[in-house]
């Protein structure tokens, strides 16, 4: 997705922004082949009913409201019910950030402003000093988000939201039943791996199998696999808690 250019609404204040996209997909990209000849797979739209295949211009799309009865759009039709793209994104409240449940969060992207801003500046340390963030809302491409903006040492971090209807949690709780005993060996051990966030050490492990896979099958190597640790299971709380910490001394 190319950078976009927007603008905060603070208030009265509007802060002139471009929306940098900080997310990549990092996975090895294959083609799907035919095994026989190792050509590529092409996807063809296909009619089963009129026994032919169908161009773009020639598709509509359709609401299933009964099995097999449908209610049909037109491009003209939805594109009348897509929110207005005012290339705002509005602030609605600030709230404090442990009130979300991180199972809403999104897509994150990078808001900065292309020449010094007085006002951007002014934003952002206001944000740090209120130890808040702000609940937006907003348009991207023809999808309507609420979002929240929080200050980082990179600028502004805008993530998108999932809504309520899209994420599946429970609607009770888990009752946490512990034995003190097993809670301060567990807590014990916690201390014992403690560490700090350190994302330069944390690598994908599985694409870069893959990667080192294509280099050994271009040079004519046989594929290494990867070995499968055996891990012996301790079905007694305490004694696995008791052995962990063992292990670590």
């Amino acid at each position: 997705m190319p950078n976009i250019h927007s603008n905060i609404s603070f208030g009265l204040v509007n802060i002139p922004i471009i929306m940098n996209q900080i997310i990549k997909n990092n996975d090895t990209s294959f083609n799907q082949l035919h095994k026989t000849c190792l050509n590529r797979i092409n996807y063809i739209k296909y009619c089963p009913h009129c026994k032919k295949e169908v161009k773009e211009k020639d598709i509509i799309k359709g609401y299933e409201y009964e099995k097999d009865d449908y209610l049909t759009f037109s491009k003209e039709e939805l594109d009348k019910l897509k929110p207005e793209k005012n290339n705002e994104i509005e602030i609605v409240s600030f709230i404090d950030m442990k009130e979300i449940d991180p199972a809403y969060y999104e897509r994150s992207y990078l808001l900065k402003t292309e020449k010094k801003s007085k006002a951007y500046s002014l934003f952002c340390e206001a944000l740090k000093r209120c130890k808040k963030v702000a609940l937006a809302k907003t348009v991207i491409g023809s999808k309507f988000y609420y979002c929240i903006l929080r200050f980082s040492q990179y600028g502004i971090i805008m993530t998108t939201l999932f809504f309520k209807e899209e994420v599946m949690l429970p609607d009770e709780k888990i009752d946490l039943n512990v034995n003190e005993k097993e809670l301060k060996l567990a807590l014990r051990l916690i201390e014992e791996e403690s560490g700090k966030f350190e994302p330069d050490k944390y690598q994908d492990e599985y694409q870069n199998n893959i990667k080192e896979a294509i280099t050994d099958k271009l040079d004519g190597k046989p594929l290494k696999g990867v070995k499968k640790k055996t891990k012996r299971q301790v079905n007694d709380l305490m004694e696995a808690l008791e052995k962990s910490l063992k292990g670590k001394k």
